[in-house]
């Protein structure tokens, strides 16, 4: 046995056994919390028959795990600290595999909601912990390549969830999209005991009960308005307006008050590193913008191309097949080199690739569409990981558990609103061209496509609502290079404090 500190690698270099051993787990626990997000969102409809009840009433089975993951999400740092971060990791596990088993075994639609809730408690804590272990282990030297690891389940779910929802629904049962976790948590959890490094609780703050009362509500709230907002038709409906307005004042309220307190739930602190916060807004802008505009193309491919839900999954592939080429290049890139130097050159294509489908058509040739989603695949994995990588290269150890607590709550809450931000302007230039309220704007375009005498005029007049959103997602990119430019341009150096420890050591077998 040897032992290793954690931050150093033989020659600053490599991602050795120990860390692969850890990444493995934490990548089996982020792909289960990620592609259960998006296989459930393909069940929506079948749920919708087999509990006889209203589609307003089944979207709270995808709306309530988001905000129990929301809800939880900001209390991760505080008790990576007080708890350690293995132990809350298998507790993560432990809650999210009772509440599959329990939702696959749900007899009403209430229950459903409630085991989901559940669920989303345990998938909240899953990535922020999971990515505080993995730097952690890695240590700042290797960060990039770390990050471009866990990049991996943040493309396998969006691209894998719709193929194995739609087949599991179609051929096996609606039950099985949560049983399916179950063997993987099982697994996730036995690697986690065997295999994370075992670390000791720290002496943590006294817990800042009244900021949690303030940031979980007021982020929950948020993200509930504005999820709200395309089935609603826009922001004046007062139940988009209301809980959005009632969020944003608590979570002002919040940062007022962590500013004078000592120990805040969330360390805005963080931000006074200069690259922290570029690495931060510029996350912000990019998760509005790709992340919304991406939420497009699946709906293209099933409501102007007809295809099934399979086939729309398989389509979006080329997409995952870029990221994987350009991800692991970049992540060692992002070791030696400032995140500015790879992210622009990955905003220039995703700028090329959304340019492309600015001008789509219900006959767009599907070459040029799988052209244009691999490019986009190849920038993505010059862009998102980097970012992250650049958020907490600069950090201290003792830093990351917050610093990872504070970049899911960006990535969860501003991955909502683009996608809001999309699917409202998206009905409402369907409501517009079939001249139907904006609420019902991708109803009525549904059934116009589905009918024979109308089918082509309807594909046609959809497809042109399609590109015109997508314009609006291309300068939603474009003006995610304004903060990029500001990103390092070197590899900066690891923060140092006077008199902080070293990183404890990772125990190799």
């Amino acid at each position: 046995m040897t032992t290793q500190r954690t931050g150093s690698a033989p020659n600053g270099d490599a991602l050795d056994a120990g860390v692969l051993k850890v990444a493995s787990v934490v990548v089996l626990g982020a792909i289960m919390a990620i592609l259960d997000t998006t296989v459930v969102n393909v069940a929506l409809q079948k749920l919708t028959i087999e509990f006889s009840t209203s589609f307003d009433v089944i979207q709270w089975v995808a709306t309530g795990y988001l905000l129990a993951l929301a809800t939880v999400i900001p209390v991760t740092g505080w008790a990576s600290d007080r708890f350690g971060t293995k132990r809350l990791y298998m507790l993560a596990i432990v809650l999210f595999l009772a509440g599959s088993m329990l939702a696959g075994a749900a007899w009403n639609i209430e229950t459903l909601i409630l085991f989901r809730v559940l669920q989303g408690f345990g998938g909240g804590m899953l990535m922020p912990c999971g990515m505080t272990i993995l730097t952690r282990t890695a240590g700042p030297q290797r960060l990039g390549r770390v990050m471009a690891v866990l990049g991996v389940p943040m493309l396998l779910g969006p691209i894998g969830g719709p193929i194995l929802g739609g087949w599991l629904v179609d051929a096996v049962s609606w039950r099985w999209i949560f049983f399916i976790n179950v063997p993987i948590g099982l697994i996730t959890l036995l690697l986690s005991w065997r295999l994370l490094p075992k670390d000791e609780p720290e002496t943590a703050s006294r817990f800042d009960f009244v900021g949690m009362l303030m940031v979980s509500p007021g982020l929950a709230a948020l993200i509930f308005g504005v999820s709200k907002i395309p089935s609603a038709g826009g922001i004046g409906a007062v139940e988009v307006w209301l809980p959005a307005l009632g969020g944003l004042a608590l979570l002002v309220a919040f940062v007022l008050r962590a500013l004078r307190v000592p120990n805040p739930l969330v360390d805005l602190r963080l931000f006074k590193n200069r690259s922290f916060t570029v690495a931060m807004v510029t996350m912000s802008l990019f998760f509005v913008a790709f992340l919304g505009g991406m939420m497009l193309l699946p709906t293209y491919f099933l409501l102007v191309r007809g295809e099934t839900t399979l086939n729309a999954g398989l389509l979006l592939a080329p997409q995952g097949i870029g990221a994987m080429i350009t991800m692991p290049i970049t992540g060692r890139l992002a070791d030696k080199v400032g995140a500015r130097k790879i992210v622009l050159p990955g905003m220039v294509l995703i700028i090329g690739a959304m340019a492309v489908l600015t001008q789509v058509t219900a006959t767009t040739p599907y070459w040029t569409l799988l052209s244009a989603l691999f490019v986009m695949g190849l920038g993505m994995g010059c862009t998102m990981m980097p970012i992250t990588t650049s958020a907490l290269q600069t950090l201290q150890p003792k830093d990351m558990a917050r610093a990872s607590t504070a970049t899911n709550i960006v990535q969860q809450t501003a991955g909502a609103i683009g996608s809001a931000v999309m699917a409202t302007i998206l009905a409402a230039l369907l409501a517009g061209k079939f001249g139907v309220p904006t609420a019902q704007g991708q109803l009525a375009a549904t059934g116009a496509i589905l009918n024979p005498a109308t089918h082509t005029a309807a594909t046609g007049l959809a497809s042109e609502a399609f590109s015109t959103t997508f314009v609006w997602s291309l300068v939603l990119v474009v003006l995610c290079v304004i903060p990029a430019l500001f990103l390092p341009k070197n590899r900066p150096a690891p923060a140092s404090a006077e008199g902080e420890e070293a990183a404890p050591p990772v125990m190799v077998h």
